[in-house]
């Protein structure tokens, strides 16, 4: 039997979707929230902050907000099943929140290791998990995990965060395997540094020239490119990829 060709909307239109992202009140993730609002989704915003959740959908026609901490899983479900009996569904998911406690291996404590791993990987597959059932019974979905350079290449001092981000990417494609051929496809962005208020502070001077200068591009990124990278993965256009890790570094880890 042939197939229809579908067609595709090189717009990457979001008008009628509900997006929730974890994470949304600040950095990349708010970057996303603005991008996605844009393209004219409805906004759910996730964040530990709940007060600066609420503000960044403040003026967002539709927009929802929820404070959740996704390490704890009580929290996560309060917070998706909250965001469901507003909007009805969701249809993409962006996970965006995370830490990063850097520092030498030998030197790093046993906290600050599971702290990470609980916040960025299994907090991580927690969300979507709970997200994931609502778009499986609906038979379609866009999730998109945030992962990092890092879950390429070993980065110095980098030992809890690398981890979760190599656990994040390796995550992605097993839930990409499970749920791809039931509509719901699942996707990584893998940034190099990005240039928000935290960015901009922790890679400041010296340091910053150094990783600036192993980069082929020769600069970091804007929260604003990771956003669009972010708005073509939740579009129609992106229905064909599915458990890949879109790599926004400027070729640093091609070298």
């Amino acid at each position: 039997m042939s197939e229809t060709a579908p067609t595709v909307d090189l717009d990457f239109n979001l008008a009628g979707k509900v997006a929730l992202v974890t994470g949304g009140a600040a950095g990349i993730g708010s970057a996303i929230v603005d991008a996605y609002a844009a393209k004219g989704a409805r906004i759910a915003v996730l964040d530990l902050d709940g007060d600066a959740a609420a503000a960044k959908v403040a003026d967002l026609d539709g927009g929802v907000s929820q404070q959740c901490d996704v390490s704890d899983e009580a929290s996560v479900r309060r917070a998706v099943d909250a965001v469901v009996a507003e909007t009805g569904r969701i249809d993409i998911l962006v996970n965006s929140a995370g830490v990063a406690l850097l520092g030498p291996a030998e030197e790093l404590s046993v906290d600050d290791f599971r702290t990470t791993i609980n916040i960025n990987l299994t907090g991580l597959f927690v969300v979507a998990q709970a997200v994931a059932r609502h778009m499986l019974e609906a038979g379609q979905g866009r999730v998109i995990n945030m992962a990092s350079q890092g879950g390429s290449v070993a980065l110095d001092q980098h030992v809890a965060y690398g981890a979760s981000k190599f656990g994040v990417i390796g995550l992605t494609k097993n839930l990409a395997n499970e749920w791809g051929g039931r509509g719901v496809t699942v996707n990584t962005i893998s940034p190099t540094v990005v240039l928000t208020d935290m960015g901009r502070k922790a890679w400041a001077g010296p340091k910053g020239d150094a990783h600036k200068a192993e980069i082929p591009n020769g600069r970091f990124a804007y929260p604003e490119e990771i956003a669009a990278a972010a708005v073509f993965l939740a579009s129609d256009a992106s229905a064909m990829i599915n458990g890949a890790d879109l790599v926004v570094d400027g070729g640093f880890t091609i070298r």
